[in-house]
């Protein structure tokens, strides 16, 4: 074996690598290199002859990670190191031990959890609709991951303030009923989380299999032990007995699995449970300029709350770059489109798609940022879940919706206001309540179906003429215009299915109050723990970015809509250097007609400026040319006429005949694809009258 190559390592990265054997606490931030650390640890102990390479287990939480994992250590010549998942060891221990504590009795591993789910469901009186079986199968899996059972349950979740998605007597009943319909005199289905409550109950129960396990592996790496469940500290506790040779690494910073029973306790308790453990912290920044890493330490120094003042501070060691930006919108389609465009330039100076992303709080912010992308003609792919089109939710919606369309054919479909309405009449039996629900699974259908109505709307309110299968057409046009997910493309993600991953930019969108950090986790409380995790969600989104990043929110969802919101209350303290105010709640401002005054109604009256009852000042020559215009513009894109520009807005540009497009910006249903598209044939038609 060669010898250890430890030079490129700096001075605290080497104390790490080159700890003595036994108990090692790596606190290692965003960037700092922390693989690199533990795989030269791994390859040091090895060539130092402290324990063989087939006696070493490495445990990462994501498959991809361990991927990784493997393939540097074997480069670096040691391939016989395993690099699992907690699950994927406890899979290989229990078919090789099972034999031993169970005998001849089958088992099989249950993959797909939900049918036996919504079977206990229905049998304990619970709603089987899929959202909430859902929900009551995060709540099993939370309850396993932090070993509460079934007779306890409700207590428990009572004492932590765990809103429940149903009532918890019943959910506790669901999960009884789910534990017993995975077993029978043929056999026992396990799921994931029995094979850790398995493999570590096999250790504890027999001696002879716990010797077998600790005589194959003497020493243990864990990856992410921030995000640890106490069921994953059980195994990890069998499978040490009571040996000291383990190296944790992690970072309390980026705490953000909490709600799936994850807890940073052990990682902040390892010095009192081995006092004698080597303790180093990997503070030196390789990935983010010092502009990225200055917010990153920013944000994260207003914490409270118990990880407050127990995290990292970073130390950016990369060449200055571009201050991160900040951005206020009027409503989310200018923020997404304006997002596009800079993607656009950054794109042509030869930035990579692939090396940008855009990363929101929740999935169904996707979908307007999908179509400007669309529109804009740039690829891009969405990871951690699907398209906003292909979701089961929306595809449900849109099934419901083409079904009314046909009721209705051969009578007159409801237009305008009244469109909206029905819309919103259709999707709430799918999910679309009043009051945002509390399961997890329930609110990210309610946002879901709360964005397609948000964008009927929108549509709605650029051609109120739309009638319902007019408006399915808009529906499907944007659906069609999506571009398949390529690796080349520009990277769409929430902010948990961005951990782990880099950029070169990176887009942190949708930063307002109420989504980052979200309402349910307002409703604790301004100082509770939920509000802080959502901090530490802000702070792993900052720290994604290599070099170029931008901040942006919208005080509106939909153009003229309330421009009620505010700005995320984690970019108010402290960031007044990046000229950022002290936010308030915007006042809704009232549209009136601005010949009498009057408050405007509906979309139309709000387009052209004034109310139906004042009288035009257009040219009725120009107003027909614009039409003729129009006519030819719809025919060249092969689109219909509406989609170019509805009879409000022309008769709108007719009024104020705009001599610039600074100027036909101002107009009400005109946004910037439209006014880089039509702008300037347009503005020629106009100077030619």
């Amino acid at each position: 074996m060669p010898p250890a190559n430890l030079t490129g390592l700096d001075p605290e990265q080497l104390t790490a690598a080159t700890a003595p054997l036994g108990p090692v606490r790596i606190l290692a931030g965003a960037g700092t290199g922390k693989t690199r650390t533990i795989t030269h640890r791994i390859y040091h102990l090895i060539d130092q002859g402290f324990v063989g390479q087939n006696k070493i287990l490495a445990v990462t939480f994501t498959s991809r990670a361990a991927g990784e994992m493997r393939d540097r250590l074997a480069r670096m010549g040691i391939p016989g190191v395993q690099a699992r998942t907690f699950h994927s060891a406890a899979l290989r221990q229990l078919r090789y031990f099972w034999p031993q504590i169970a005998g001849d009795l089958q088992w099989k591993l249950l993959d797909n959890k939900f049918p036996v789910v919504a079977r206990a469901s229905r049998a304990a009186g619970i709603d089987a609709s899929k959202e909430t079986v859902r929900d009551v199968l995060g709540e099993i899996e939370w309850a396993k991951a932090t070993l509460v059972t079934p007779d306890n349950y409700a207590a428990k979740a009572a004492e932590l303030g765990r809103p429940a998605p149903v009532d918890a007597d019943k959910i506790a009943k669901a999960y009884r009923g789910y534990e017993e319909l995975k077993t029978s005199p043929e056999g026992m289905l396990l799921d994931f989380d029995d094979l850790l409550l398995h493999t570590a109950g096999a250790m504890e129960n027999s001696r002879a299999v716990a010797e077998e396990f600790r005589n194959q592996y003497r020493s243990f790496v864990v990856d992410e032990y921030q995000d640890v469940t106490p069921l994953q500290q059980r195994v990890l506790d069998a499978w040490l007995g009571e040996r000291d040779d383990l190296t944790v690494v992690g970072d309390p910073n980026q705490t953000i699995y909490s709600f799936t029973g994850a807890t940073p306790r052990f990682l902040m308790d390892f010095p009192k449970r081995f006092p004698n453990a080597t303790q180093v912290r990997l503070e030196r920044d390789y990935r983010s300029t010092p502009q990225v890493v200055e917010l990153a330490n920013l944000v994260i120094s207003k914490a409270s709350g118990a990880l407050a003042g127990s995290g990292l501070e970073l130390y950016g060691q990369r060449p200055a770059g571009p201050e991160p930006t900040f951005t206020e919108y009027t409503d989310e389609p200018t923020e997404a489109r304006v997002v596009a465009k800079r993607i656009r330039r950054l794109l042509d100076s030869d930035v990579p798609a692939n090396e940008i992303a855009i990363l929101y709080r929740v999935n169904a912010q996707s979908v307007v940022f999908e179509q400007a992308l669309s529109e804009a003609g740039i690829p891009y792919q969405v990871r951690g879940g699907e398209g906003f089109y292909q979701r089961q939710e929306i595809r449900d919606a849109i099934a419901a919706l083409i079904r009314v369309a046909r009721q209705q054919q051969g009578t007159e479909s409801p237009r305008g206001g009244e469109l909206v309405v029905a819309v919103r009449q259709v999707l709430q039996p799918l999910g679309l309540t009043e009051e945002e629900p509390e399961g997890a699974k329930a609110r990210e259908r309610w946002q879901s179906l709360g964005a397609l109505a948000d964008l009927c709307e929108e549509l709605v309110h650029i051609n109120p003429d739309l009638d319902i299968t007019g408006l399915l057409g808009q529906l499907r046009t944007r659906s069609d215009a999506k571009q398949p997910p390529t690796i080349a493309g520009v990277t769409l993600a929430s902010l948990h299915a961005a951990k782990g991953l880099e950029w070169d930019a990176v887009f942190l969108v949708g930063l307002t109050d109420g989504t980052l950090p979200i309402q349910h986790a307002v409703r604790k409380g301004d100082t509770s723990e939920d509000v802080e995790e959502e901090r530490r969600l802000l702070y792993v989104g900052i720290t994604r970015a290599r070099e170029h990043l931008e901040l942006s929110w919208a005080l509106s969802r939909q153009e003229g809509g309330r421009t009620n919101r505010t700005r995320s209350r984690f970019l108010n303290a402290g960031t007044e250097r990046y000229g950022l105010a002290q936010s308030a709640p915007t006042k809704r401002k009232k549209s009136t007609c601005r010949n009498c005054g009057a408050t405007l109604k509906g979309s139309a009256e709000k387009i052209m400026g004034r109310c139906s009852s004042c009288p035009s000042t257009a040219d009725p020559e120009l107003v027909e040319a614009l039409r003729q215009w129009r006519l030819e513009m719809s025919k060249e894109m092969s689109v219909p006429a509406f989609v170019v520009f509805s009879d409000a807005t022309l008769i709108a540009i007719a009024e104020a005949q705009p001599t610039d497009l600074a100027a036909l910006l101002m107009i009400p249903g005109i946004g910037e694809i439209k006014a880089n598209r039509y702008g300037e044939s347009l503005l020629q038609l106009l100077a030619s009258r």
